[in-house]
C-alpha cells in the first residue's frame, strides 16, 4: 500500500477531515491531499514524523516497512466489521475460519 494510500485510510479510520489532518501537523489542507492522492512524491522527515505521531504509529509502520502492521491493521477492521454482523453471520464467518485454519493446518491452498 502506498503511502498516500495508508494516510487516506488512517484518517477515515480516525474520523478526521484533510483540515483535521491538516491542522494537527501544521501543513495546508491541500498538502494533505497533495499526500492522499500521490501527486507529492517526496515528503519532508519532520512532516512524515508528525503524520507518524498523530496518527499513533512508528515511521516505519506509516511508511509501510512493517508489514506486521498492515497484518494487524487488516485484522483490527475485521473485528470491527464484524461487530455489525448478525449472530447468524458471525457463526458463519466463525465457521469458515476454522475451515481456513484446518486447511492450513493440512498444508492446502491459503498458506502463507
Amino acid at each position: 500500500m502506498s503511502l498516500g494510500a495508508r494516510l487516506t485510510r488512517l484518517r477515515l479510520e480516525k474520523g478526521e477531515t484533510l483540515q483535521q489532518v491538516a491542522d494537527a501537523v501544521g501543513v495546508s489542507k491541500a498538502h494533505i491531499w497533495e499526500l492522499e492522492k500521490g501527486r507529492t512524491d517526496n515528503p519532508s522527515m519532520a512532516l512524515v514524523t508528525r503524520l507518524a505521531d498523530h496518527f499513533g504509529l512508528s515511521l516505519a509502520t506509516l511508511v509501510g516497512e512493517d508489514p506486521a502492521a498492515d497484518d494487524a491493521g487488516q485484522i483490527g477492521r475485521m473485528f470491527r466489521q464484524a461487530g455489525a454482523l448478525e449472530p447468524d453471520d458471525l457463526a458463519l464467518l466463525d465457521e469458515m475460519m476454522q475451515t481456513l485454519l484446518k486447511r492450513r493446518r493440512r498444508g492446502g491452498a491459503g498458506g502463507g
